[in-house]
C-alpha cells in the first residue's frame, strides 16, 4: 500500500482539520495533570472518538479500524501529545468491554466511550509489575455473586478521571479482566508520579472493590487474551503518533534553518545540516509506510499480523527519537527554550519507547518468532 485509500484521506483531512485548531490549547493542555475540560469538549463534538468503538453503539465503523485510529492519532500528536491520548485511551481502555463484555455492559458503556460522557482506562501495571504482567499481585475473587477486587495498580493513564477501570488480576490459577466503575467504594486515586511530558497518570488502589460477577469481560481466568486482542488492535497506533511527531518536528527545524544565515549561508546549506534533514525526511517516510501496512493489516487480523504493529511500533518510536533530537539539534540554542513546541515535542517523544510494549521487550519477542519461522 503505497497510498491511504480515500475514506482515509478524508478522515486524515478532517482529523488534521481538527487538531490545527486546538493549537491554541495545545500547549497548555499538554502541561496538564488532568484532562483538559476545553480540550475534551472540543474533541466530542467533532464526534472522532466514535472511531474507538463499533458502529453498533455508536461507533464510526463495523469494527473498530486500526488504520483508521493510526492516520487520527498521526494527526493529533503532530499538536497536541494531551489530545493523542485523551483519544488512544477511549480505545485502548474500552475495547476488552467490546469484545468480552455482556450486552448490558456493553450498552452501557460504549455509547457513552464514543461520545467521551465515560472516560476509560485500562489498568495492568503495578508498582513492582512492568512487562512481566503475570508477575502482578493484583487479585479477584468471586464471592455471592459478586468479585472482590484487591490490588495496586500504577502509572495508569486517565487515573483520576476515568469514569471506569479495566482491571487486570490474578484470578486462580488464571487471570482475569474486570471491568471497576471508578465510583465504586474502595476505588481511591493517588497521583504518585508525573514524567518529563506531563501526563494524565496516577496510581489506582483497590481495597475491597465489589463488582457484580457480570463485570468480569471474557471468561474466567482469560483475561490475557482480551489485553493482548487489545494490544494487537491499538498498538499499531502509537506508531501512527510517533509519525507524526516526528513530522512536525522537522516541519519546524526545517523553516528554522532555511532562514537562519551563518557563516555567510543559510544553516539549511551548513556543513552536516542538509544532511541530517534529510536523513530525518528519510526515517519518516520509511516509518510511515512501514505503518500504514501494518495498521492495514491489523484492521484485516489483528492477532495474525501483530508481529507487523509491532515492527511498526519499533521503527516509528525509534525514529521519532532521532528526528526530534536532530531537529533540536539543528535549532541550537532556540531547540532548547522551555515552552518551543520543538522543546515538548522532544519530551514528548521519548515516553513513546517505553509505554505499550518497551523496544527491548518487542525486540525480544520479534527475534523469539523469527528464529522460530526460519528454523522449523
Amino acid at each position: 500500500m503505497f497510498e491511504l485509500p480515500a475514506p482515509y484521506r478524508a478522515l486524515q483531512d478532517e482529523a488534521r482539520g481538527f487538531a490545527a485548531s486546538v493549537r491554541d490549547i495545545a500547549e497548555r493542555a499538554d502541561e496538564a495533570d488532568d484532562i483538559d475540560p476545553e480540550m475534551r469538549k472540543r474533541l466530542a463534538e467533532t464526534g472522532l472518538a466514535s472511531i474507538m468503538v463499533p458502529a453498533e453503539f455508536g461507533g464510526r465503523h463495523a469494527e473498530v479500524d486500526s488504520l483508521a485510529v493510526t492516520v487520527v492519532r498521526e494527526a493529533f500528536a503532530a499538536e497536541s501529545a494531551h489530545l493523542d491520548s485523551l483519544l488512544g485511551m477511549q480505545g485502548i481502555g474500552s475495547y476488552a468491554i467490546g469484545k468480552g463484555g455482556s450486552r448490558q455492559l456493553r450498552e452501557e458503556w460504549l455509547p457513552k466511550v464514543a461520545r467521551l460522557e465515560a472516560i476509560a482506562a485500562l489498568a495492568l501495571t503495578e508498582p513492582g509489575v512492568g512487562s512481566d504482567l503475570k508477575a502482578l499481585s493484583t487479585s479477584v475473587t468471586e464471592r455471592d455473586g459478586e468479585l472482590v477486587v484487591n490490588g495496586h495498580k500504577s502509572f495508569i493513564t486517565n487515573a483520576g478521571d476515568a469514569d471506569f477501570y479495566c482491571v487486570l488480576a490474578r484470578e486462580g490459577e488464571g487471570y482475569s479482566l474486570v471491568l471497576v466503575p471508578a465510583a465504586a467504594p474502595g476505588v481511591s486515586v493517588e497521583k504518585a508520579h508525573q514524567i518529563i511530558a506531563p501526563h494524565v497518570l496516577g496510581d489506582v488502589l483497590l481495597h475491597d472493590v465489589r463488582v457484580p460477577a457480570g463485570n468480569r469481560l471474557g471468561e474466567p481466568g482469560k483475561g490475557f487474551s482480551l489485553v493482548l486482542a487489545t494490544l494487537a488492535t491499538f498498538r499499531v497506533s502509537v506508531a501512527g503518533a510517533a509519525v507524526g511527531l516526528a513530522q512536525a518536528a522537522l516541519e519546524e527545524a526545517v523553516p528554522h534553518a532555511a532562514g537562519r544565515e551563518q557563516f555567510g549561508v543559510s544553516l539549511a546549506r551548513l556543513g552536516s545540516v542538509p544532511g541530517n534533514l534529510a536523513l530525518s525526511w528519510t526515517d519518516i517516510e520509511g516509518a510511515r509506510t512501514l505503518t500504514y501496512r501494518a495498521a492495514a493489516a491489523a484492521a484485516r487480523d489483528p492477532l495474525g499480523n501483530l508481529h507487523l504493529s509491532s515492527m511498526a511500533k519499533v521503527a516509528a518510536t525509534e525514529a521519532a527519537a532521532r528526528v526530534v533530537d536532530r531537529c533540536v539539534q539543528t535549532m541550537g540554542r532556540f531547540g532548547l527554550v522551555r515552552g518551543s513546541k520543538i522543546e515538548r515535542l522532544y519530551r514528548e517523544a521519548r515516553p513513546m519507547r517505553i509505554y505499550e510494549g518497551s523496544t527491548e521487550v518487542i525486540l525480544d519477542s520479534l527475534a523469539k518468532q523469527l528464529v522460530k519461522r526460519l528454523t522449523k
